[in-house]
């Protein structure tokens, strides 16, 4: 099945530049480890030296969390829309 990846800008240089890819995949966690594997270097900023998620990362399936569903086990269906979405530190100081 079909599933697009959406790629934020800032892992696109770890992409080939791409900004969405269709990879086919029955899982979140099996479509980020196909990610992975054609793109090796995109690894080190998705996961943890002890292979998991980083905790800035976020993961949806549409606009589902991944986290409040079943985590990387979370199927997926052919046309299913995954976006990777890096948490961004920040605010005012007063």
């Amino acid at each position: 099945m079909a599933v697009t990846v959406s790629i934020p800008t800032a892992l696109r240089q770890y992409a080939d530049n791409n900004a969405r890819l269709d990879l086919q995949a029955d899982t979140v966690g099996g479509l980020l480890r196909g990610l992975v594997e054609t793109y090796p270097q995109l690894g080190q900023h998705l996961y943890t030296e002890q292979g998991k998620l980083r905790s800035f990362v976020n993961i949806y399936v549409g606009d589902e969390d991944i986290r409040y569903l079943d985590g990387a086990e979370t199927p997926l269906k052919d046309g299913d829309l995954v976006s990777i979405i890096p948490a961004i530190a920040g605010g005012t100081t007063a």
